[in-house]
C-alpha cells in the first residue's frame, strides 16, 4: 500500500474526471454495478456502520417515479443517464453493528441518542457516497452528482412503501428509517459536450500545516 497509483489512474479518479449531464445510449449492466458497490463497501467509516443505502433507477417506470421531484433543470439529464442512483443513508444504521462491528457494544453508543445516530449517518452516508463516485469512475462510469431535488417526496415515494423497502433485504429497514442525500446519474458521458473545467483553489489558500 506504499506506492502511488500510475498517473492514468489518478486521471481517471480525479484530475481527468469530470460531472457529466449529456449521456451515451449504453446501458449499465448488473454486473458492473455490483462492481462499483463492492469496491465502495471496503471504504472506511465511523465503527464500520457502513449506513448508505443506494436504489439504483434504471427503468422507465421508476425514473418516472423520481421526474416529479426533480428540479426543472435536473429532468432532462436524469432522464436521459443509463441509471440514476438515490444515495440515502439508514438512520437505524446501529441495528447492524453487533455483525459489522462484533468486538464492541457499538449498538449501545447510538441506539439511545437519536441526535448523535443521525449526525452518524448522514456523515458516513455522505462519505460512502463520495467512495461511490470514485468506485464508479474506477469500473469506468462517468459520474453526473447532483442535489437539486425534493428529498422528502423521494423518501416518500422510495422509502415509504414496503415494495422499495424490502429491496434492499435488511429486516430493520422501514418506513421513515432510510433518507436520501443526493442523486447520481451513471452512464457514459459525451465528453464534446463538457464545459470547460471549473478552477479550484490552490493549497496555500485553503490549507495550513501547523
Amino acid at each position: 500500500m506504499s506506492e502511488s497509483i500510475p498517473a492514468g489512474a489518478r486521471g481517471q479518479l480525479f484530475t481527468e474526471a469530470r460531472t457529466h449531464s449529456h449521456w451515451q445510449d449504453k446501458p449499465v449492466g448488473d454486473e458492473t454495478l455490483k462492481q462499483l458497490y463492492d469496491l465502495m463497501r471496503m471504504a472506511p467509516t465511523s465503527a464500520n456502520c457502513c449506513p448508505v443505502r443506494i436504489l439504483f433507477l434504471r427503468s422507465k417506470e421508476a425514473k418516472e417515479r423520481l421526474r416529479p421531484a426533480l428540479n426543472e433543470g435536473n429532468i432532462d439529464k436524469t432522464m436521459a443517464a443509463p441509471v440514476t442512483a438515490i444515495i440515502a443513508h439508514d438512520m437505524k444504521f446501529y441495528e447492524y453493528l453487533p455483525r459489522l462491528f462484533p468486538h464492541a457494544p457499538a449498538k449501545d453508543w447510538y441506539k439511545d441518542d437519536a441526535e448523535l445516530a443521525a449526525a452518524t449517518a448522514f456523515r458516513n452516508g455522505s462519505l460512502q457516497g463520495g467512495y461511490f463516485i470514485l468506485a464508479a469512475r474506477a469500473v469506468g462510469l462517468d459520474c453526473g452528482p447532483m442535489s437539486g431535488f425534493d428529498n422528502d417526496m423521494v423518501d416518500r415515494e422510495f422509502f415509504g412503501q414496503d415494495s422499495d423497502r424490502a429491496a434492499f433485504q435488511q429486516e430493520h429497514c422501514t418506513s421513515g428509517h432510510i433518507k436520501s442525500n443526493f442523486l447520481c446519474n451513471l452512464g457514459y458521458g459525451k465528453p464534446e459536450m463538457l464545459h470547460p473545467r471549473s478552477p479550484r483553489f490552490e493549497f496555500d489558500e485553503v490549507c495550513k500545516v501547523i
